[in-house]
């Protein structure tokens, strides 16, 4: 496999395991969102909006628009667990639509990212990469912290391997993919 269709692959897995962890946390009212827990951001909202900011940031410096570290500075957090699901869902699309479009150059493309007082430049694919394990970091945390909510802790990882595909056939439907579109599509539009 070729490094744009796995980064595609990568990028298909990181929206399905957050649409089931803001689905199973869905019935989390504000106050339990915001409540104090153990972890490195002290409740579920802090970490789940920081992942999101991160998200903003990174994903539009791959996409080269200008004053990442203002905006990143300027996040408004998201105060419910819905609002929190609609805009990491069309944080999680921006990533995937340029996980689609990506080739084997565009994997070594270098990316600028304001950091307020420097430019860090680093190549696309280490870019994605970051992000993938910064996401599964943060988001094994907040998997956690449902431990100490009635919330049973959906499972998050059998999202990359074709193998499972039994595991994720409602969480496919409900977000209108199709195995097929997910695993060949990445090597259809790399030409593999």
């Amino acid at each position: 496999m070729d490094l744009p269709r796995h980064l595609s692959i990568q990028a298909h897995a990181n929206r399905l395991a957050n649409h089931r962890l803001h689905q199973a946390m869905g019935v989390l009212g504000r106050d339990e969102f915001h409540a104090p827990r153990t972890s490195f951001f002290p409740s579920l909202a802090a970490t789940l909006n920081h992942l999101l900011a991160v998200d903003l940031y990174y994903i539009g410096a791959l996409y080269g628009e200008p004053g990442g570290a203002q905006a990143f500075e300027q996040f408004k957090p998201a105060d419910t667990v819905l609002e929190l699901a609609e805009r990491q869902a069309a944080s999680d699309q921006r990533l995937i639509d340029y996980c689609l479009r990506l080739t084997p150059a565009g994997c070594d493309a270098e990316v600028a990212m304001d950091r307020g007082d420097h430019v860090q430049r680093d190549a696309a694919g280490h870019v994605l990469s970051h992000l993938f394990m910064h996401q599964t970091h943060h988001r094994g945390q907040a998997h956690a912290m449902l431990s100490g909510t009635a919330i049973k802790p959906p499972q998050l990882d059998e999202f990359l391997m074709p193998s499972d595909a039994h595991y994720r056939v409602t969480d496919m439907q409900l977000l209108g993919w199709r195995e097929e579109d997910v695993y060949r599509q990445a090597a259809a539009t790399t030409g593999s």
